[in-house]
C-alpha cells in the first residue's frame, strides 16, 4: 500500500491562511471523497478556504495558478486518473503533474498533490477517504498544503 512510511502530520494551526481546493470531476465517488477529506482537514485547520471544480486533471495546474496569483496561500489540487487501454493516461498524469509542480515553484506557494494515478477504480475507492478506504488523500493533501503554507510564512517572517 502506498501508505507505507507516510508522515503523520497533525492538523496544523493555519489561522490566517487562505486556501483553495481545486477538484476535477472525473471519476465522480472518487473525486468527491478526496473533496470531502480535504474538507475536514482544511476545517480543522482553522484556514479560510474555498473551492472550484473543474472539468478533469488536466486542468489543474493553470486553475491553481490563476487561484495563487488571485491571493491563496495554498492550494489542493484533488483530481483522478485511472489508466486506460490507450497512452492518454500517461500524457495527462504527466502534464499534471509537472504543471503543478512548475505552478509551485513558480508562485513560490505550496500545491498538495492530491491528484490520483491509478491502474484501476479500486485503488481509488482505497484512497478516497470513503467508509472501508484505507488511506485518505483528500486530506493528506490538505494537510500538506497547511504545514507547506506554515512553514513558508514562518520562514518569510523570520528574514522580514
Amino acid at each position: 500500500m502506498s501508505g507505507s512510511g507516510a508522515p503523520s502530520i497533525q492538523h496544523t494551526d493555519g489561522t490566517g491562511l487562505r486556501v483553495t481546493i481545486i477538484v476535477g470531476q472525473w471519476h465522480e465517488q472518487i473525486a468527491h471523497g478526496l473533496l470531502e477529506g480535504a474538507r475536514r482537514a482544511l476545517t480543522a485547520s482553522k484556514v479560510e478556504f474555498s473551492e472550484i471544480h473543474v472539468p478533469g486533471s488536466f486542468e489543474l495546474p493553470v486553475v491553481s495558478k490563476a487561484a495563487l496569483e488571485a491571493g491563496a496561500d495554498a492550494v489542493v489540487a484533488l483530481g483522478v486518473i485511472i489508466r486506460g487501454g490507450t497512452p492518454h493516461f500517461e500524457y495527462v498524469a504527466d502534464a499534471a503533474t509537472s504543471g503543478l509542480a512548475q505552478v509551485s515553484l513558480l508562485t513560490g506557494k505550496p500545491i498538495g498533490f492530491g491528484l490520483l494515478t491509478l491502474d484501476d477504480e479500486q485503488q481509488g475507492l482505497d484512497r478516497a477517504g470513503l467508509p472501508g478506504s484505507k488511506e485518505d488523500k483528500g486530506e493528506e493533501a490538505a494537510e500538506a498544503a497547511v504545514a507547506t503554507a506554515v512553514a513558508l510564512r514562518a520562514l518569510r517572517s523570520a528574514s522580514a
